[in-house]
């Protein structure tokens, strides 16, 4: 029918080609209106019109296949582009959490650090106080402490010095054993002192 297939064209010309795939009820429902006012004058009534298939022409099927590539495409790359920045903020949290372990970490073994040499200060000059106590009481011991521990300290530096191969001391070994006895003999005086 001649009638029917303009008034085709008039609603289905109305809408785009998404519309027209996909509202075949809505079309349906226009041209029922569009038929049943033109049949009327003619006294025909029409109750119900049913588009089973719509086949659109070869260059509109390939522009629709062209369109649904393209919108594949642009949601994949949209996908892409989350993960990618998904994935950029996790590695910056994770190069950050990093990072504030390592600062925490040198801040405590700076910490740690600085008991020690606290620690190893106060030791010291406990050791000096002795020393200087025993001297005062008139110790020759302590004097004999301050000359070995200078002297081992001298000798260490020669032994880890890297030019050396042989070193020679200039007093005898007898003397620096003798010292380092007086040593154990000022300890020991300052262990009764504090004992009694």
């Amino acid at each position: 029918m001649n009638l029917t297939t303009t008034n085709l064209r008039t609603v289905m010309g109305s809408m785009d080609l998404d519309e027209t795939l996909s509202k075949r009820d809505e079309i349906n429902t226009r041209l029922l209106h569009v038929v049943d006012d033109a049949t009327t004058p003619w006294g025909v009534k029409i109750t119900r019109v049913e588009i089973k298939d719509i086949r659109p022409p070869a260059d509109i099927s390939n522009a629709m296949a062209r369109q649904m590539k393209a919108e594949r495409e642009k949601r994949a790359n949209i996908l892409e582009a989350e993960g990618m920045r998904a994935s950029e903020i996790l590695r910056a949290e994770g190069e950050k959490q990093g990072q504030i372990l390592q600062a925490e970490g040198r801040r405590e073994a700076a910490f740690r650090d600085a008991e020690a040499r606290e620690r190893e200060a106060e030791a010291e000059a406990k050791a000096t106080q002795m020393v200087s106590d025993a001297i005062a009481g008139g110790n020759a011991q302590a004097i004999n402490y301050f000359i070995a521990q200078k002297y081992v300290e001298a000798v260490s530096q020669f032994a880890t010095s890297p030019n050396s191969k042989t070193i020679l001391f200039p007093v005898e070994a007898t003397q620096l054993i003798g010292t380092l006895g007086g040593i154990g003999e000022l300890a020991k005086d300052a262990l009764e002192r504090k004992g009694a």
